[in-house]
């Protein structure tokens, strides 16, 4: 918890506040611009209770009364302490004109003048009494305005921070999940080149040695390169040539500009490492086609193979699919369309994918 951003926006808001109070203080003694001695204790009385009832409401009868829904106790409340207040203010601080002793006028000859009625201080009409009342309701008007909008914003606040926490959370056992899968199809290959006493060993295990450097210090980042996840993607498709023994049928064709490009790391290989899983028979002869096209900051992602291998792991099947499904819906939720058919003896996967520009390239 920032304790320090909480004192200063604590200390933001009591400046706002009080640099709103001073400015309607201000503008209700224009009408005393002329005498300023002429302000009675109605004026006083009425903004320091006027700013009490603001602050009560803002404070407690809100939070407590109408945001848990008690409305009859929030409006009989309010409203008794409006009669309250506007019964005090009328009876002990409002003038009686009608008690008023009318200032003796006297002509140029030194009798007493009596001034024709129109002259007379006449009381203000009935209607003025509900002013004080009117003054009351405009206060805590305000003040449920702006705290039940205040209330919103920060629930839509923490809403939004818990479900940025929760889509990281995510984000990071998806990753997780993958990097373990990718290792283990990786070293089963390795280990057929060194069962069959393979003299491409050590081509295959420079090859894993970058892309586990890859692994290690790229993918954290929330967006790599698409240069550099292409790159890693043909070293897999190379670590998987090596343990094959028909390699004909693999096509890759990638065309476009990669550079200044991002996108979400090792988002594409567990396609890949299906299409390699399931199109390969018994024999190691595998059929899988790939195409990669990026024009205009759209991605075109193809990928075809035969249906040679029937048996599914019943203990890793479809943990990549699923689990890439779920990556781009949390991270491409608007900028995405993903298209998988399966006939009897093919799978074909169409991925369109919007990119965004490359920010930072780590280097």
């Amino acid at each position: 918890m920032n304790l320090e951003g909480i004192t200063n926006n604590n200390s933001n808001k009591i400046l706002i506040h009080s640099i709103i109070w001073c400015f309607l203080i201000i503008a209700s003694l224009l009408p005393f611009y002329q005498n300023f001695t002429s302000i009675d204790a109605e004026f006083y009385v009425q903004w320091s209770s006027g700013i009490l009832l603001f602050y009560a409401n803002y404070f407690y009868f809100v939070p407590n009364l109408l945001l848990q829904k008690k409305y009859a106790a929030y409006l009989g409340i309010i409203f008794a302490i409006i009669a309250v207040f506007t019964c005090v203010k009328i009876f002990y601080f409002t003038p009686d004109f009608h008690n008023f002793p009318h200032e003796k006028l006297f002509d140029v000859n030194g009798k007493e003048f009596i001034p024709e009625k129109r002259f007379l201080r006449e009381p203000p009409p009935r209607f003025f009494k509900f002013f004080p009342s009117l003054f009351y309701l405009f206060i805590i008007t305000i003040s449920t305005v702006i705290k039940t909008l205040s209330e919103f914003y920060i629930n839509q606040q923490n809403k939004l921070i818990s479900e940025t926490r929760k889509t990281t959370t995510e984000l990071n056992y998806l990753r997780k999940q993958t990097n373990p899968h990718f290792l283990f199809n990786a070293l089963n290959s390795i280990y057929s080149l060194a069962y069959k006493k393979s003299d491409l060993v050590p081509d295959a295990i420079v090859t894993l040695s970058e892309m586990m450097r890859y692994m290690l210090y790229e993918t954290d980042n929330k967006a790599v390169s698409l240069e550099k996840e292409i790159n890693y993607i043909k070293n897999y498709i190379e670590l998987q040539k090596l343990r094959l023994n028909n390699i004909e049928n693999i096509f890759i064709n990638i065309h476009g500009e990669t550079r200044n490009k991002s996108i979400e790391p090792l988002l594409l290989i567990s396609f890949i490492e299906n299409a390699f899983k399931y199109g390969t028979d018994y024999k190691g002869t595998t059929f899988v086609k790939i195409k990669i096209s990026i024009e205009n900051n759209i991605l075109d992602f193809w990928i075809e193979n035969r249906i040679e291998n029937q048996i599914k792991d019943p203990n890793n099947s479809g943990i990549g699919l699923t689990n890439i499904k779920n990556r781009l819906n949390i991270l491409y939720p608007n900028a995405h369309q993903l298209t998988i058919t399966q006939t009897d003896n093919k799978y074909n996967v169409h991925l369109n994918l919007r990119l965004e520009p490359l920010e930072n390239e780590t280097k």
